[in-house]
Formats: C-alpha cells, structure tokens, sequence
C-alpha cells in the first residue's frame, strides 16, 4: 500500500482545507497537487463550518446509525443463539418482534428456562433499541418539517425526510461545488477511471467520499425501482428502461447519481422541484 502525505496549508478563518489525496488515484492532478504552492492552488477545495442547527442535526444521524446497527447486531445474536438449538427466524426486525417471543412461550420446544431468561433479556433490549431509533427519527422528521430546504428536497422521487435531512445538514452551502457532478463524485456515486493513452475505461463507482449519504440515496433509489415497475411518470419510465438493458443495481445507482445532481440544482438555484421539469421548459 502506498504511502499517503498530507499537509497542512494556511486557510481563511472559519474554513478548513479538505484535500482528499490517494495514491491509487488514477488522475494526475489529485497526486501531484501537495507539492505545489498554496497560492497556486486553484483546484483545492475548502469545506465552510457548519453552523450549530446543521451539526445538530448531523448528531441526531450519526446517534440514530449507531442505535440501528446496534439493533442489527442485538437481532442477529438471538437468531444466532436460537439457530444453535434448531430453531431458525428469518431475516428482518419483524420477525424478531412477532417471533421470539412465541418462541419463549412455547413449552413443546424443550429450551431450559434459563435460555429463555437469557432470550428474554436480549429482547428487552432490542426493543429498547428500537424505541430509542424511534424516537431520533421522529425528532429528524420534525426538523424535517421545519426546513423549507430539506421539504423541497423530500418531493424527489427516492429521497425521503430521512435522506433529505442529512443531505441538507451534510452540503452545507452547495455553491462550494461547481456543478452536480461534483456533488455525485463527493459521495462516490461516479464510475472510477482506469484510462491511459488516450483509452478512456471506466470501472465501477468509486465509493469514496460520504459513504451515509451514498447508502441512503441508492436504497431510496432502490424503493423506486421496486415500486414504479407498473408506473408510467418520467422518472419510473427513464429507470424502468435502465433495467431492462442493464440490471437493478445498475440502475440504482444511476438514480442515485441522477438525485445527487438534482439535489445540487435545487438548493444551489433555490428552485422547487418539478417531476416534468425540461430544459426546453427553461428556454420558454
């Protein structure tokens, strides 16, 4: 693995320089970009401070993540501990819900009484978790309400108060990005370049950047895939053709990339989202 320099360069006050260098990085420019001198820098970006609301808000994400993974881990440890005496739960949090304890009440499967003790525990504090992840959703969805920015952004198809609260919280001030593009490259949602000579060879997405913002765009993509295979409107028929030529994580995470670029447009003009919106409309 190769060795990755970074160095610390004067920047205005309330900014910090964020310069993200790899050297797997296949283009030039992202190696060669700390040896030169501060002033002649012009493609190092600065990321602003957030202001307390948005840092807040990003809390009640980053609290609420680690309560469902704990949740996660505390329903995959009960259907690990009840596989090991032949008794199997699907998959899914419901299961967990409607199944263990039916299981603990049933005297025909012979478990001993301080297994089901043990069970017992394991699932008061599962749903103790689960209480605790609700009760932060339902705080990011009552400052989702409250955000004319983060409402906006919920009329997207595949971005939901969830995904739209922490894309508001997490860009900050967008007119720090250039384009859309920027923004889907930000959270790794473009394809990674294996190009020389002349060849262009693109590979799959880089996966780099805000990986939280990522996973939620593609799974909200991912609804509307599941549930627009019947429907007729713009964005239903543009990934509904995706499909058909490629495959559903293809196109997830094309309707992921084209989210991240609308996101952008949105909050950077301060425009309200059309379904039918064109750019032959615009010229109008």
């Amino acid at each position: 693995m190769g060795q990755v320099i970074a160095r610390m360069v004067h920047a205005e006050p309330g900014e910090f320089p964020c310069l993200l260098v790899s050297p797997t990085s296949p283009i030039p420019s992202a190696r060669t970009a700390l040896p030169a001198p501060f002033p002649f820098r012009p493609n190092m970006r600065f990321v602003p401070i957030r202001d307390v609301e948005q840092q807040s808000v990003l809390a009640l994400h980053t609290v609420r993540q680690g309560f469902v993974k704990a949740r996660t881990a505390q329903a995959n440890q009960i259907r690990g501990l009840l596989s090991e005496f032949g008794l199997i739960i699907p998959q899914g949090i419901w299961y967990i819900q409607s199944g263990v304890p039916e299981l603990i009440e049933d005297a025909s499967n012979e478990l001993p009484g301080s297994f089901r003790l043990l069970i017992q525990r394991l699932l008061d504090h599962f749903k103790i978790l689960d209480t605790r992840v609700d009760e932060l959703e339902s705080q990011i969805v009552k400052w989702h309400r409250q955000s004319s920015a983060s409402s906006n952004l919920a009329q997207v198809p595949g971005i939901g108060p969830i995904t739209a609260s922490a894309l508001v919280a997490s860009l900050g001030d967008t007119k720090n990005f250039d384009s859309g593009r920027q923004v889907a490259a930000w959270m790794g949602l473009v394809p990674r370049q294996h190009s020389s000579g002349g060849k262009q060879n693109l590979l799959g997405i880089s996966k780099r950047g805000n990986s939280y913002l990522r996973s939620l765009l593609i799974h909200g993509a991912r609804s509307v895939i599941y549930n627009g295979k019947d429907k007729t409107d713009s964005t239903c028929r543009w990934i509904n053709e995706i499909v058909s030529r490629r495959n559903n994580n293809v196109a997830a995470v094309a309707l992921a990339n084209k989210n991240a670029r609308i996101v952008w447009s949105l909050l950077t003009h301060d425009r309200e989202f059309r379904p039918d919106y064109t750019r032959e409309a615009v010229g109008v």
